[in-house]
This record gives structure tokens, C-alpha cells and sequence, in this order.
């Protein structure tokens, strides 16, 4: 694979705040590390971002915020893409790949009240009253929560994240639940009323990393972007998506995993739910750093045998 020297490069993004963030912040470390290349965004619209009153579970969830940007690096129009490795699927095109997984934010889901004239006395999950109004457009928040309070009234809430706070602080909610990195990254940490440790909601497959995809054969892109990967997150992340290529989940089914580095192993909690919140099966697993993908599958094979298998196949027979 021969190098083909650029002086400029093209990351191809989603246009919103967030998206544009990420991508503003790789290029930025990009630029420091070769201040002569011009990079340029090129900012695609994708198919999660023009389906907004319809629930992700139902336009079939993964790949649809990555595939048109995929499509443009396959024609050139873009040299790597920035994406929210959440939003990632487990599974690429042929001639791309994932190469690159950041140094991953807080992991964990926000619990966020109004401000303003609708401002609530609300402190924390468990203080909601009875029957109080929850936003979320996630399966697996719903799941657990309901599971933990099955009184709320889960509804749906979509759009980028200043609509979804703008809507809350109209009223529209009692609460709403958000990745506290992306809360975190546009400045807006001052909003979170609480932080939900894993013990309450097992955060999303590789929630709060940032991936970045490029073609395989670009040995350019492939050499410059790979100061920027995070070993522990990459390990963490790795183990966590190989859990989920298991289980073959979807958007339809709320599937969680979360893996962290404790004394030089790999531990790994994961779990399968109705999306009543009225069955989540769980498993938990640790091991060695040398092989994540083992780990993940170890525990996907577990969560199977529990019944998870059962739940998978009701989700997916509707």
C-alpha cells in the first residue's frame, strides 16, 4: 500500500451542533499535529436526521446517521468521518473501516429538569412524582427506568439537543434523559440535574467515545489519524460492540453493555430488556486486555442463555 502524501483533507460529518462539535475537535487535533494541511468539513444530512417524527426502532435504527456519509468516502467525497461511535453498527462496507476510537467522555445517561418559568423541584430520578412525563427517544432508558419506576409515561423525544432542551423547558416533559457527553461537550453541563450511574441505566454500546471511519487502503489517512486513539477506551469500546455483533441487536431491542479497566482487566456488565421494562436480563464478566471481542462475546453468550435469546425473538417476530 503505497502513501499518497495530501496537503488536504475532507471529514465528513452530520451538520448538527453536536456532530459539527466532534468534528471541529478532531480537526483541530489534526491540525496540530500537521499545522500545513487544510482540512475542509463537508456536512452530509443523513437519514436519522431527516426522519424526525418517527421512533429510530421503527426505520430500522442502526446505520442511519453513518451510511450517506459512508457512501461519500467510498466516492471520494470525504477522507474520514467522524461519528458518535454509539451510532455506529457493528458491521462496515466493504473497502471501510473503523480505525480509530478516542479518549471516551462520561459514559453515562443525564437526568435533566426545566429551567426557566417551568423550573422544577425535581432533584433527582427518584424524586419524579407519580406518573411524571419522561422524554427519551431510547429503548434501553426506557426500558430501565420503567423497569425501576413503571408509573412514569415514557414519551418520545427526537431532534438535536438544544430542540430536545428547548422542548423540556416548554414544558413538554417533567424530565428528559441525554448522553452526558454530549450534554458535556456543548458546554451545557451547568443543565444536568443528575448524573444516572450504570446501577440505574447501563449506558448505550460505546456511548460517549467518538469513532472515526475511513477507507482501508488510505494509508495517508490511516497513519495520520492514528495518534488519536485512546488504548483504554478503544480496549473498553471493542468488548462492548462485540457484545452487541453477538446478541444481533438492533435499535428495536433495548441491549446495553459498558465495559471499564479495573487492575488490569476487563470487566464488562451487560443486559437484554423488554421494552416494558417488565424483563431485563443481566450478565457481568471479567477478564484478561488481550482479546476485548472474547469478553464481549462471553457475555453476550451468557445474557442468551438467561433468556435474553427468548426476548430477542419476540422483539423481532412484531
Amino acid at each position: 500500500m503505497e502513501t499518497t502524501v495530501k496537503n488536504k483533507i475532507i471529514i465528513g460529518t452530520r451538520s448538527s451542533k453536536l456532530a459539527l462539535w466532534q468534528a471541529e475537535w478532531i480537526k483541530s487535533k489534526l491540525q496540530k499535529l500537521n499545522p500545513n494541511l487544510e482540512i475542509e468539513l463537508n456536512k452530509i444530512k443523513t437519514t436519522g436526521d431527516k426522519i424526525l417524527d418517527v421512533p429510530l426502532a421503527k426505520v430500522g435504527g442502526k446505520g442511519l446517521f453513518v451510511k450517506e456519509i459512508e457512501e461519500a468516502m467510498l466516492r471520494n467525497e470525504a477522507d474520514l468521518a467522524v461519528h458518535s461511535m454509539k451510532d455506529v453498527p457493528t458491521d462496515f462496507p466493504e473497502n471501510l473501516h473503523l480505525a480509530v476510537i478516542t479518549k471516551r467522555e462520561d459514559p453515562r445517561d443525564a437526568f435533566i429538569t426545566p429551567s426557566g418559568s417551568n423550573k422544577s423541584a425535581v432533584k433527582s430520578f427518584k424524586d419524579l412524582p407519580n406518573g411524571a412525563k419522561v422524554g427519551t427517544s431510547s429503548l434501553r432508558r426506557a426500558c430501565q427506568l420503567l423497569s425501576i419506576r413503571p408509573d412514569l409515561k415514557i414519551e418520545q423525544l427526537r431532534g438535536n439537543l438544544d430542540t430536545r432542551l428547548k422542548k423540556l423547558d416548554e414544558g413538554l416533559f417533567d424530565a428528559i434523559i441525554l448522553a452526558a457527553a454530549g450534554v458535556n461537550r456543548l458546554g451545557w453541563a451547568d443543565r444536568i440535574t443528575e448524573l444516572l450511574e450504570p446501577e440505574i441505566s447501563l449506558p448505550a454500546i460505546g456511548q460517549g467515545a467518538v469513532g472515526i471511519e475511513c477507507r482501508i487502503d488510505d494509508k495517508f489517512i490511516n497513519d495520520l489519524i492514528q495518534q488519536l486513539d485512546h488504548k483504554e477506551t478503544s480496549i473498553c469500546v471493542r468488548a462492548e460492540r462485540a457484545c452487541l455483533k453477538k446478541l444481533e441487536g438492533g435499535c428495536q431491542v433495548p441491549i446495553a453493555a459498558y465495559a471499564r479497566l479495573t487492575d488490569g482487566k476487563i470487566s464488562i456488565n451487560g443486559l437484554v430488556g423488554s421494552v416494558s421494562g417488565e424483563r431485563i436480563i443481566r450478565a457481568s464478566y471479567s477478564g484478561s486486555l488481550d482479546n476485548p471481542e472474547s469478553l464481549g462475546i462471553a457475555l453476550a453468550e451468557d445474557l442468551l442463555s438467561k433468556g435474553a435469546k427468548e426476548i430477542l425473538a419476540e422483539v423481532y417476530a412484531k
